[in-house]
């Protein structure tokens, strides 16, 4: 072997032990800010731009309605957030919220007299996509991309130098400012529920105390605003509810958006890092003339470890347990539960427990997303062969010991009647 090919082949081999946020995510095999993106949201785009989607404007909220309709997003899933720590920051306060909504693959968020509409979607290629919609009339509205300036949040090491999606728990000022010197926390299903919320508004009953529907006049907790902030259903005495499609800021879609943004971004990482690995594999075997395909451990190695977390998320380990009933002001439970899919005994991975956790059923519905099947072969073959490890209980790790064999059971019927192109072996036993 020359020198040259020495070189080159170091070089890779140090790349393939780096992860691939350690990578320019617009270098090869990324390509984030030139790649031509294929999601949810460039599909709506091309039927607006091709005259079968008309986005229809009102003088209050803009194009609000219309692009929720056009994603299939629920106003039941509504949720408001006053602290500043998002794009149109000027526009929000505890009088006037940013309202988000999301589905399983889009989040929309909407801010009184903002400029744009703020979206993101789970992107099967690109692990996570930002765009605005400017809220001035046009005939034919266009969804912007943005390539750089939402990476710097969405892409920080918060997210591990992936694209993707970041909820906070912050101390907010009576203006709605984090007051960063007391802290922040990242809210996920595995957050104790104390922790959560922060500069969020939160509607409904729980048994439970978290840190939404307060300000503070300084560092400390015993310097609350406002004491009454717990089990609250009616928001009118915060600010103007009527600005807004609804009145409701919904805990259970607040802790359904907790777990879905930890998967998504799972999903995100586990897309990227086989990308990348992938691509370092294939240029260290042109540089060594080893065969096509040739797997080496460190490529093993990386695709292990995103699938391990992932596999955790889509199973609820570590997940923070309800001491009582969880009820929300909204019908979004109801909405929710009700897409489905249920197999023959009518089970779904939708049902709600509430009561000593989020869901019945510990497995994620985001497995049936297009972002989770579309992940590189490696990736996905990795994941469902754990999965699959998991419910049969051939794998007993400690992570997943909060999985009793009747959760075992259901999730795994679940998935065998509802979940298309299963592998084979998903049948064994039957």
């Amino acid at each position: 072997m020359t020198t040259s090919h020495l070189l080159a082949a170091a070089a890779v081999v140090a790349s393939l032990a780096a992860p691939a946020a350690a990578t320019d995510l617009n270098q090869p095999p990324i390509n984030y800010e030139t790649a031509t993106p294929d999601n949810v949201v460039t599909r709506v785009q091309k039927d607006v731009a091709a005259g079968r989607v008309t986005l229809t404007r009102d003088d209050e909220q803009g194009y609000l309605r219309s692009v929720l309709k056009a994603f299939g997003v629920p106003e039941s899933s509504q949720l408001f957030v006053f602290s500043r720590t998002s794009l149109q920051r000027s526009r929000i306060g505890p009088r006037t919220p940013r309202a988000l909504y999301f589905n399983d693959d889009v989040y929309v968020g909407y801010c009184q007299r903002g400029d744009v509409l703020e979206v993101s979607v789970a992107d099967p290629v690109l692990g996570t996509s930002f765009y605005t919609l400017d809220q001035e009339p046009a005939d034919r509205p266009r969804f912007n991309r943005h390539t750089e300036q939402c990476l710097i949040c969405h892409a920080s090491s918060a997210n591990r130098g992936f694209p993707g999606h970041l909820l906070r728990s912050v101390h907010p000022d009576r203006t709605g400012e984090p007051m960063l010197g007391s802290g922040s926390y990242r809210t996920d299903d595995t957050s104790p529920f104390d922790q959560r919320w922060g500069g969020w508004y939160v509607t409904g009953r729980h048994p439970f105390e978290h840190m939404g529907n307060r300000t503070h006049r300084g560092r400390y907790d015993d310097e609350r605003e406002e004491p009454a902030s717990q089990n609250v259903t009616d928001l009118r005495r915060f600010f103007t509810t009527g600005a807004y499609p609804t009145p409701h800021s919904d805990v259970v879609a607040l802790m359904v958006l907790g777990h879905q943004a930890a998967v998504h971004n799972r999903i995100a990482r586990a897309t990227l890092e086989t990308r990348a690995a992938l691509y370092y594999q294939d240029e260290l075997n042109r540089a060594l003339k080893e065969p096509p395909g040739t797997r080496y451990d460190s490529v093993k190695g990386r695709i292990a470890s995103a699938g391990d977390d992932l596999v955790k998320a889509l199973l609820f380990s570590g997940e923070a347990k309800l001491t009582g009933p969880v009820e929300g002001t909204t019908t979004f439970a109801r909405d929710f539960a009700a897409r489905g899919p249920v197999d023959a005994a009518g089970r779904s991975l939708r049902q709600f427990d509430l009561k000593t956790r989020l869901f019945r059923h510990p497995c994620s519905y985001l497995i049936y997303t297009e972002s989770f099947d579309r992940m590189p072969d490696p990736m996905r073959e990795y994941v469902v062969k754990k999965l699959y490890d998991v419910l049969t209980g051939a794998n007993q790790e400690p992570a997943f010991a909060h999985l009793s064999a009747a959760d075992r059971a259901a999730v795994l019927g679940i998935l065998r009647a509802t979940k298309p192109n299963l592998p084979a072996y998903w049948r064994s036993g039957l």
